[in-house]
């Protein structure tokens, strides 16, 4: 079962061959008495590659679920003092995953010298068993029920401007806004924000964008480049507003927090290299939300 798994991931018996540290042959005879065991084919291969068949594409899924347990049991046999290791494979979005995040992965890889994370960035939706994630970290919602799903964060959401947009205006309320160029960011809003301010009064500004994206970094630099007016996370836009090159424009009022989850496929068992992961990410953020 890993050697077939470890050949769907190579591309080719010969690369997963070199990677177990053995030959083509010994490969090709695993396969095919897994095959023969099975008494289905599970993959196609011809000259110009191979490629799973409908059966392959259903055992790959549950192979995957299937190891995942057993190692994890394992490591529960072993006690809370097993030590993680093995590839670590983690999905985060692309923002958050270049800047917040670097910080608690590089920790939990020199404290756990034998795991590997491969870090992938990625927005959009996901199948965690299908593509062998073992845990992804998303902004907003968490997934559905056949998953376990920690908060780790708390997203601030603030209103900015570059100084050219605000002018010498006073802006005190937020129906002034309605008045001004905005930027949105499509993902999270669009034709309007609700913004609540610190005394818990809510208020809803609507607006038609010149700008929309789902890239916090665009919408960033489309803010200092003066735009318009744009709701962002405030850890994007720190060193911008310590510099003056970004205005924090009504900072009585801010939009309503993003919950940030790291989460996995729910199993009886969990392998040391994912609780220790979770753990660390968990503990990494444990201060006010920014």
């Amino acid at each position: 079962m890993e050697t077939f798994l470890r050949i769907v991931e190579a591309g080719s018996l010969s690369a997963a061959g070199t990677q177990l540290g053995t030959s083509q042959p010994t490969i090709s005879r695993r396969l095919h008495a897994l095959e023969s065991s099975l008494g289905v084919r599970l993959l196609q291969r011809n000259t110009h590659g191979m490629q799973l068949t409908d059966a392959g594409q259903r055992y790959v899924a549950r192979a995957k679920e299937l190891l995942a347990d057993w190692q994890g049991f394992e490591a529960d046999l072993r006690g809370d003092d097993d030590v993680p290791e093995g590839i670590l494979r983690v999905v985060a979005p692309h923002a958050f995953g270049q800047e917040r995040l670097v910080a608690p992965v590089t920790e939990y890889l020199r404290r756990y010298p034998r795991t590997t994370v491969e870090w992938r960035l990625h927005d959009g939706p996901l199948r965690l068993v299908e593509d062998g994630i073992d845990c992804v970290i998303r902004v907003g919602a968490p997934f559905g029920e056949a998953v376990v799903a920690r908060k780790i964060f708390e997203v601030d959401r603030i209103i900015v401007a570059a100084p050219s947009v605000v002018g010498t205006r006073p802006i005190t309320r937020p129906s002034q806004l309605e008045a001004l160029p905005w930027l949105a960011i499509g993902t999270f809003y669009r034709n309007s924000v609700r913004l609540e301010s610190e005394r818990g009064t809510a208020r809803v500004v609507r607006f038609q964008p010149r700008f929309i994206t789902d890239s916090l970094f665009a919408l960033r630099a489309a803010a200092l480049d003066g735009l318009g007016v744009a709701v962002v996370s405030a850890w994007v836009v720190e060193d911008d507003l310590a510099q003056g090159r970004l205005t924090h424009v009504l900072p009585g009022w801010r939009s309503q927090s993003l919950p940030v989850y790291v989460a996995y496929p729910e199993a009886r068992f969990y392998p040391a290299k994912l609780r220790r992961f979770v753990e660390i990410m968990r503990t990494a953020f444990a201060g006010p939300a920014r």
